[in-house]
């Protein structure tokens, strides 16, 4: 890894939490994602499986953990199982962790080999009622690849098929929704990173650079600060292309008079920073571009002052709704009579603002949370509206991260520059 070593309480609390939710007399299996083929012997970068990550640290291949709280021997309460080195292999394929490396990470004092599982832990199950699974349950995209979650769930269930099943997923989706005070301290070291580099973007960018330059400047940045890399495909969208929500194509000339709209965010320690900025290429706005760069941050703005417990994302994104039709007819992009006259279900004001305004943000960029449930504290989310004009040629959105509060919440991106006056004073420097 690239990062310094967190701190292992984060999860030895996260497992505490996890434990907490568990039926009597019941185990909780987990394990890591396959490593997963591109082409001939190649395969791709290997990333850890998201809750095997929050409940352990380790992002090594081929590693398990077993909750068994009220095991008779203490001993095996909590196990992390790791493939054992192998000197051939590690020739080949690098360093491998120990025991002692694993307990470092993890805060787990019991490790055993994978090789030593299978006799072990038909016992344990045994002993045990109900068998906790793990599945990929985000509401946001689903799962067509049988992986490993769902083949070690089919394999379980044929062996010991009168057991009472439960889906940890269930837990997890709550537990991993709201962050400690620890995992903050992670969250906000991707984002000073990502504070960097965007103030390092900023004496960069000029007519003439291209967009992919700009995603090397980013990759560059990143790994110079410890971060593993982006914690998703950086989008630099000038121009036109700002207007395509997910644009990874980063191919083109920025141009002079051109906005460009750059969406990215560090990843370290696993843990995701999220930013969007949108500034001008030559390091002016024009008068039109800074009149609808300011509506946006204004929308921007009140997003996060209604944000806070108790509402949920649905009333949240209908409330941030109503406030971009007034806001759009003062810029001249809707009138009075588009909103009187417009459907329920395709308002005047999703003609320039069609995506949602926050989700939710952490281990993953979109993390497990609710969108239904009332928002509490402790939840950590992006706040980005857009206006996307398609017969101006400009695409802005302007995002930042916020940890809610007991009464409110803490904009984590503060020191960022965002205003107009903030990007004209640093890009002239």
């Amino acid at each position: 890894m690239k990062y310094l070593p967190l701190n292992p309480s984060i999860f030895i609390k996260n497992r505490e939490r996890f434990v907490s939710h568990m039926s009597k007399n019941a185990i909780a299996i987990f394990n890591s994602n396959d490593e997963l083929p591109t082409n001939a012997d190649q395969v791709h970068k290997f990333k850890q499986n998201s809750d095997l990550i929050w409940l352990t640290g380790v992002e090594q291949e081929d590693t398990m953990l077993v909750l068994f709280p009220d095991n008779p021997d203490p001993k095996f309460r909590e196990v992390l199982v790791l493939t054992r080195p192998n000197e051939v292999k590690e020739k080949w394929d690098g360093h491998r962790l120990r025991k002692l490396e694993a307990e470092g990470i993890s805060g787990i004092k019991t490790i055993i080999w994978l090789d030593m599982l299978e006799g072990l832990l038909q016992a344990w199950v045994h002993l045990a009622d109900t068998i906790y699974l793990n599945t990929n349950e985000n509401d946001r995209r689903s799962n067509y690849v049988e992986v490993r979650d769902y083949r070690y769930a089919r394999l379980m269930r044929e062996r010991f098929p009168l057991h009472h099943y439960e889906r940890s997923a269930k837990i997890l989706k709550v537990l991993r929704a709201i962050k400690t005070p620890l995992e903050i301290e992670v969250m906000q070291k991707a984002i000073d990173i990502t504070d960097v580099t965007f103030r390092r973007l900023l004496k960069f960018i000029k007519p003439g650079v291209m967009e992919y330059e700009i995603d090397a400047e980013i990759y560059h940045s990143f790994l110079s600060q410890r971060a593993t890399g982006p914690a998703y495909g950086s989008i630099i969208a000038s121009g036109d292309r700002a207007r395509t929500l997910h644009y990874v194509d980063n191919n083109q000339v920025c141009k002079d008079g051109e906005l460009i709209l750059m969406d990215f965010g560090a990843e370290y320690g696993n843990y995701c920073a999220d930013l969007s900025r949108t500034i001008p290429v030559n390091g002016k706005f024009s008068k039109r571009q800074k009149e609808v760069y300011n509506a946006c941050l204004h929308l921007h703005l009140y997003a996060a002052s209604i944000l806070k417990p108790g509402i949920s994302i649905i009333d949240y994104t209908k409330k941030v709704g109503d406030e971009a039709s007034l806001v759009f007819q003062k810029i001249g992009l809707i009138s009075k009579s588009d909103v009187k006259n417009e459907d329920a279900d395709n308002r005047a004001f999703s003609k320039y603002l069609y995506h949602g305004i926050s989700h939710h943000l952490g281990i993953d960029v979109h993390d497990l949370g609710t969108r239904t449930a009332p928002i509490k504290a402790g939840m950590v989310f992006t706040v980005e509206p857009g206006i996307y004009i398609e017969e101006e040629q400009m695409g802005i959105r302007i995002e930042n991260n916020f940890w809610i509060t007991k009464n409110g919440n803490k904009d984590l991106m503060k020191n960022i520059p965002i205003t107009v006056e903030e990007i004209e004073a640093l890009m002239k420097k």
